[in-house]
């Protein structure tokens, strides 16, 4: 038989096996169960990747040429990510923090406009206009956090579960390189599988050097319809990073003296947290709930830090959200280590690779 007819006939099988699946990237893929189903669609001309779970209502849509953010988690209609009252096209034209946005290659601030490195220090271009700063001009949440530049490498669906992966080539580009000279890429696959989402993220270093790694999400959560005052806030027991008025931490760690579970009436938050008590899978767990309806977040053993934001309630700003956020480490991690306060920096080896998870599991919508 020849290497052709070969082929084509392994391909027929695969195809006749129930719960295979082939897809091709940048095309919507093809699922023998339509309880899971992934798809690129286009939604006011702004690529959309969706994933759903026909049988639990839940639909995931994501973004992957804005920040490949998940804008949309819906469950029965419900949407548990805060997302600004605007179209996509207006969104893309004037993006904001929403939905579940990607920090890197560092997340929160920077006491510095630089960084220290395998006993280097490495300033950034100011004048690059690529390094956002805080309300105190401080560098705060990376270079990605609305990027045009991911690229969708797989989709598809099979009997479990509804996946898209898209890759973030870093070291292409020489504006992002001269603020973090370190060649590297990212891998972000979305799960819908259980009725949960998990967030995986793959960190490839293709450099000479370890690279260090203080990367986190900002995810943006909210219980649709029921005022945040209703909230109630579970996080697992560890300690409180004590910071300074700059949201700066000073390497110092306290005993956390909020109760548990915590109710967020009349409560403004933007505290980070650590040494988090874990399962025997080694997940952290985090939820709020309100009216029998909750959700509950896992954060895998990568992301040993939690930053919680709970900014004050504004009439007609549209803040009835809270962020429980991922870290790999504290705020400002990298200059902390260097500077002999903070032994928990994480590092990706040259040519290594670091992988990490988070799980947002709703119930009762």
């Amino acid at each position: 038989m020849e290497k052709s007819t070969r082929f084509c006939a392994c391909v027929l099988l695969l195809l006749l096996i129930p719960g295979i699946s082939l897809s091709t990237p940048g095309r919507q893929a093809v699922s023998s169960n339509p309880m899971f189903t992934a798809r690129q669609i286009s939604v006011g001309g702004i690529p959309v990747v969706r994933l759903a779970d026909s049988e639990r209502g839940i639909e995931v849509s994501i973004l992957p040429t804005i920040g490949n953010i998940a804008y949309e988690m819906k469950i029965h209609g419900h949407n548990i990510l805060f997302f600004p009252d605007v179209n996509l096209p207006d969104f893309q034209k004037k993006p904001m923090q929403c939905g579940i946005p990607f920090l890197a290659p560092w997340a929160n601030r920077m006491d510095d406009s630089g960084f220290w490195a395998n006993g280097k220090r490495y300033s950034f271009n100011m004048d690059l206009g690529n390094v956002r700063k805080d309300n105190r001009g401080l560098p705060i949440h990376g270079l990605l956090p609305t990027s045009w530049q991911w690229h969708v490498t797989d989709i598809g669906a099979d009997r479990e579960s509804a996946h898209a992966t898209a890759r973030f080539e870093f070291w292409r580009h020489a504006d992002l390189m001269a603020q973090w000279p370190f060649a590297h890429e990212y891998e972000m696959t979305y799960r819908l599988s259980g009725g949960e989402l998990e967030v995986r993220t793959v960190v490839l270093n293709l450099s000479l050097e370890a690279m260090p790694l203080a990367i986190g999400f900002h995810p943006y959560y909210r219980i649709p319809d029921i005022p945040r005052d209703r909230w109630m806030l579970s996080m697992p027991p560890g300690k409180a990073v004590v910071a300074d008025d700059r949201l700066i931490p000073s390497g110092e760690l306290k005993t956390i003296d909020l109760p548990n579970p915590l109710p967020l009436q009349g409560r403004t938050l933007d505290d980070g947290f650590t040494d988090l008590e874990r399962d025997a899978s080694g997940r952290a767990r985090f939820s709020i709930e309100a009216a029998g309806k909750k959700i509950e977040l896992y954060f895998g053993p990568g992301y040993p830090v939690a930053v919680i934001w709970e900014p004050a309630s504004s009439p007609g700003k549209g803040r009835d959200f809270i962020c429980i956020e991922p870290m790999t480490g504290v705020t400002n991690a990298i200059n902390l280590n260097h500077a002999g306060k903070y032994p928990g920096l994480q590092t990706v080896p040259a040519n290594g690779k670091w992988a990490g998870s988070l799980w947002i599991h709703p119930e009762g919508f």
